[in-house]
């Protein structure tokens, strides 16, 4: 290669280096123009409140301990009361 091929190579890529650069600057932008609001949150509490009854009541059906429906043979239902954690 010649010195002038070498020239011209080194002058296209900084010609592409420094169109690249302001085009980038056109679409993004500069981060120092951008403003932002942060919404900040309460501080938390060791407070703990009582949970709502008409939810968490001792009366409520519990998902997990099997149901009979009519009158299937205790071999087919599921236990009606719970594990014991054994």
């Amino acid at each position: 290669m010649k010195r002038t091929d070498i020239a011209m190579i080194v002058l296209i890529a900084s010609v592409g280096v420094v169109v690249a650069f302001f085009v980038t600057q056109a679409i993004l932008g500069s981060p120092s123009d951008e403003t932002v609001n942060v919404k900040t949150i309460d501080a938390i509490s060791a407070d703990i409140e009582e949970p709502n009854e008409a939810i968490f009541n001792v009366n409520a059906i519990n998902p997990t301990w099997g149901i009979r429906v009519g009158s299937e043979t205790a071999e087919t239902t599921a236990p009606t009361t719970p594990p014991t954690g054994e």
